[in-house]
């Protein structure tokens, strides 16, 4: 009994006491201090607002009790998460309400986690179904996922993400680069870097460095030969060229290189980012054929490795990091939105589909989204630096490919046509989703040319822009074609295809004269080149229904074929299009002439003794000046140097990518043409179009 009362007395607890209360205890041994060893504070160091620290091993007893408390909170909220998931209708009506809601808005299937992402006995990772070669019929199987523990983004790996991509920023700073290497690589990143996001950053100088896995010589040469299109004809640069054949070197090792990487080695992210730049700089110089070849492999490529499944909230290969994650995303919407361009620009069908086991359009490093953007490769030092909203601005731009891809696919699919009645509603549900977009795109992206103080935004958000009113042009111009139908004319009365054709059209050329007089024709993209001449298809119908009583109609038409003729140097593919209007105007009986150079600014489109393109003559009773943007803004003392391309052109007719006729429009279509009021070169009708 005594000892029993002792033990009562002096419970064990008082052995594991924290640092504090121990050291009082062997200050003072006639001083009772007792520690109820509570974590993370003990009592008495709360009561007197001490640092209360542990250094001896918890007892068994408390870890069992810590145990036991854990499995009751686990308890707790499986419990909670149940209730949350069942429905339970309010009123006795209820179900019958949830029924009919169903039937009208089918609720999307919850995910299913795709186990066919896999790492195989070599060590690569790989994507089979369930038919292949590579596995058993049963080794595949899908399983529910809760969407509760799905969530796709945690806020450890994004900052830990954007904390290495400033420090990465900080090294290559300090890194000694040679010339032309860095200034090769900062003209990509300032360029073409924001606008398609072919290539990660931090990752890329990260490995160029340590001889990482998303580093590879292919892709090194394949950036270097993609930005001597852009830098070429920047000072300075043409003696930094010379020992490098003038960047023929970058092309011929970026092809052997890249083809050694696909014979000797398995897929990597590296050989797909340098197949999509030897695509978009093939298919600027107009090499159609291997332009078409290198997106295709790019393309399989991915699907081989599985970066078209969403390796984060679907996979099972748990050994991906939160950069591995975040690199796939990135080059899966960098394919996705080429795919989109390659089609329009070729006049095809869009290869790659999003669905529901697609990467999300999310990105977790948003370093590059204020990071400040100045034109890089220019003289003129007036341009004051800019927040470059790269981030938002891909994203959206994505958001925009996937209304383009439905356009192309359903109004413009060369192999599919669609009935008339289908299509009008396809392409009127499509203006819809254009309008939206419009409305929620965020106000730093949006550019009102309306405005007598606009600055020219970075690049990358006038491609925006522009891209957006060229889609807009494009489901527009279906419309005008489908409205010839007697049930369908009355359709447009409300939304008039023919006033969104011309409004977008005149915003592309005020957009694409700003960036003109900020930064030159030198570093514009192809991207920027079809909107204007997308612009000029719809000026050129204006033209067949008008003739020559519309001088500012004209005036708009000789400045698109004016920029068209100079965008040829870093662009050649646009001398088709450039010369499928030429032959329009031949058509309908216009005479031209040459024209060295713009008026709105000399000698900044290129070698004013090179080849030159005829434009438009202007009518007697017209302004001498080839358009009113000189007359509005003045000379521009701010451009930039063109890049001169030698790059060869194997010529042959690209397609419209219009799908209509330029000649293909009914009289009567023509004849709402002279309903229509003028609308003024600085975009401003009088209404904002969405």
């Amino acid at each position: 009994m005594e000892s029993a009362a002792v033990q009562k007395r002096n419970p064990k607890k008082s052995a594991f006491s924290c640092e504090a209360c121990r050291k009082r205890k062997a200050s003072s041994s006639l001083l009772q201090v007792k520690c109820d060893a509570n974590h993370p504070v003990c009592n008495r160091c709360k009561a007197r607002e001490d640092t209360c620290v542990y250094k001896l091993s918890p007892t068994l007893s408390y870890t069992q009790r810590l145990e036991q408390r854990v499995e009751q909170l686990q308890a707790a909220l499986l419990q909670a998460e149940q209730a949350r998931n069942q429905i339970k209708p309010a009123k006795n009506d209820a179900p019958e309400a949830l029924a009919s809601a169903s039937e009208s808005h089918p609720s999307p299937s919850p995910p299913r986690a795709v186990e066919a992402l896999r790492i195989e006995a070599d060590g690569r990772l790989s994507y089979h179904g369930s038919t292949s070669l590579f596995q058993l019929p049963d080794s595949t199987h899908l399983q529910a996922i809760n969407r509760n523990h799905a969530a796709y983004q945690t806020e450890s790996d994004k900052e830990n993400l954007v904390n290495n991509a400033w420090r990465e920023r900080a090294y290559e700073r300090l890194a000694d680069i040679p010339e032309p290497f860095r200034w090769l690589l900062d003209s990509h990143f300032c360029w073409v870097q924001p606008l398609f996001n072919f290539v990660y950053r931090p990752a890329f100088t990260r490995d160029m460095k340590t001889g990482g896995p998303y580093f590879s010589q292919a892709l090194l040469n394949a950036v270097l030969f993609h930005s001597v299109r852009w830098c070429r004809g920047e000072p300075g640069m043409s003696a930094l060229l010379t020992p490098f054949d003038n960047g023929a070197i970058f092309a011929k090792n970026a092809v052997r290189d890249l083809f050694s990487d696909v014979q000797h080695g398995h897929s990597k992210i590296p050989t797909v980012q340098a197949l999509l730049l030897l695509s978009a700089q093939q298919c600027g110089s107009g090499n159609r054929t291997q332009a078409w070849l290198y997106s295709g492999m790019a393309f399989r490529l991915i699907d081989d490795m599985g970066i078209c499944v969403d390796g984060k909230k679907y996979a099972s290969a748990g050994h991906l990091s939160a950069e591995d994650i975040e690199i796939r995303n990135r080059l899966y919407w960098s394919c996705y939105f080429w795919d989109k361009l390659i089609s329009l620009y070729f006049g095809r069908s869009p290869i790659l589909q999003n669905s529901e086991i697609s990467p999300p359009r999310v990105l977790m490093d948003d370093t590059a989204e204020i990071e400040p953007w100045t034109p890089h490769g220019l003289p003129s030092t007036t341009y004051r630096p800019k927040q470059a909203h790269s981030i938002s601005c891909f994203i959206q731009m994505c958001a925009l490919a996937e209304i383009l891809n439905e356009i192309l696919i359903n109004l413009h699919n060369p192999s599919r046509e669609l009935p008339r009645s289908q299509a009008y509603k396809c392409a009127d549900a499509q203006s819809g989703k254009l309008r939206d977009w419009w409305r929620d795109l965020p106000e730093h992206l949006k550019i009102n040319v309306s405005d007598a103080e606009l600055e020219c935004p970075p690049s990358h958000i006038v491609t925006l822009n522009c891209l957006f009113h060229t889609i807009n042009i494009l489901t527009n111009r279906a419309k005008l074609k489908l409205s010839r139908e007697a049930d369908l004319a009355g359709q447009t009365t409300e939304d008039n295809p023919l006033v969104q054709c011309v409004s977008s059209a005149t915003s592309i050329i005020a957009l694409f004269d700003l960036y003109k007089r900020t930064f030159g024709d030198g570093h514009a993209v192809l991207s920027l080149a079809y909107s204007v001449y997308t612009a000029a298809s719809i000026f050129l119908l204006e033209v067949q229904a008008l003739g020559h009583a519309a001088p500012s109609t004209l005036e708009r038409l000789a400045f698109c074929v004016g920029a068209l003729d100079r965008l040829r140097d870093t662009s050649p593919v646009i001398a088709t299009a450039s010369d499928l209007i030429a032959r329009e105007l031949t058509a309908l009986g216009i005479h031209t002439m040459p024209v060295l150079s713009s008026p709105m600014n000399p000698g900044a489109g290129g070698n004013p003794s090179g080849p030159t393109h005829p434009v438009l003559p202007l009518p007697m009773d017209a302004p001498t000046t080839m358009n009113t943007f000189s007359a509005a803004h003045g000379p521009s003392d701010r451009s930039g140097p063109a890049a001169h391309s030698d790059m060869p052109y194997l010529g042959g007719e690209m397609d419209d990518g219009l799908g209509l006729n330029l000649l293909d429009m009914s009289s009567e279509m023509y004849s709402t043409f002279s309903q229509i009021e003028p609308i003024s070169v600085t975009m401003n009708p009088g209404f904002d179009i969405f």
